[in-house]
């Protein structure tokens, strides 16, 4: 199918993600405090959207502590800085078996718990956005297996949408897709939907851009979609997308790197992505255009 570019892009920014970055990069916020300084820092590069994990203060790695996403959500409002919230919802659903000989029960690290807890911090927070990953799917490590059944996504997406909170369905490979579609049609979540394509994460969808069309034409053509490429091929993606008819996705979540030797900050790369984006002749779209696209209501500091 011909390609029809977007003429208008919103980007969002991924703060800091999940991933055992923080010791890989000083620049990787940890603290609540930290993490909403780099997301107001990117919305003022120009994201309209900046999508918050938060993790432990002290070792930066990933948590689900309800004080922290409180804190990240007040100083993030409390800044008056316009830029729409998107929380994750993606944590507590990671399995880790043990050994291949004896891989029940399944060992340290394994992270499951039920529908209402995994959304407990967006009924709390009520941002803006939060993320639906939609499948399950080996996760890069041996015997890591990120865990989302129809029947948890069912409930989670049923939450979400009683809650008036908008879910960025996250893609991670064609079937995840398939199933979205399946949750709209049953009614589970609304129509139209907003996709993430999430390009290079293993062991989903390789980052080549005939898998990135295959994508793409999946996408309902009333949906809005956002991608990204995980490392080196970030800004690549950015054109891609904006070719595509997409809206694009940049961060530390899922680059380290400005340049080669040259580790990034958040706006930094929002900044990258906003020239790549005027320079192929687009727009960058504004928050409140973003809501408008969407049918988001602003949530102000309570």
């Amino acid at each position: 199918m011909p390609l029809t570019m977007s003429k208008d892009v919103f980007i969002t920014c991924a703060v800091t993600g999940s991933g055992g970055t923080q010791d890989r990069s000083p620049h990787v916020p940890r603290s609540p405090e930290q993490i909403a300084n780099s997301a107001i820092a990117a919305a003022k590069a120009g994201a309209a959207v900046v999508h918050c994990h938060v993790r432990d203060p002290e070792t930066g790695a990933p948590s689900r502590r309800l004080d922290l996403y409180r804190e990240v959500t007040e100083r993030i409002r409390e800044s008056e800085t316009d830029v729409i919230l998107n929380l994750t919802a993606g944590m507590g659903g990671d399995i880790i078996f043990g050994p291949t000989e004896r891989p029940m029960p399944p060992i340290e690290g394994t992270d499951m718990i039920g529908a209402s807890e995994r959304v407990q911090h967006i009924a709390e927070c009520l941002p803006e956005i939060c993320t639906l990953d939609c499948g399950t799917m080996n996760f890069a490590e041996a015997d890591y297996v990120m865990t989302n059944t129809p029947g948890m996504l069912t409930a989670m997406g049923q939450m979400m949408t009683h809650l008036g909170v908008k879910p960025e369905i996250e893609a991670f490979d064609t079937g995840h897709l398939w199933y979205a579609k399946q949750l709209v049609k049953d009614g589970v979540l609304d129509s139209p939907a907003l996709v993430q394509l999430c390009m290079g994460v293993r062991w989903g969808a390789p980052d080549d851009l005939n898998t990135f069309m295959a994508m793409v034409n999946n996408v309902p053509e009333d949906w809005t979609f956002s991608a990204f490429g995980l490392g080196r091929n970030q800004m690549a993606y950015v054109a891609a997308s904006v070719l595509a008819g997409g809206h694009v996705r940049v961060g530390l979540e899922d680059n380290l790197w400005l340049d080669k030797g040259v580790l990034a900050e958040n706006w930094q790369l929002v900044e990258r992505a906003g020239t790549i984006i005027e320079n192929m002749g687009a727009r960058l779209m504004t928050p409140e255009q973003v809501r408008e696209k969407l049918g988001l209501t602003k949530r102000a500091p309570k």
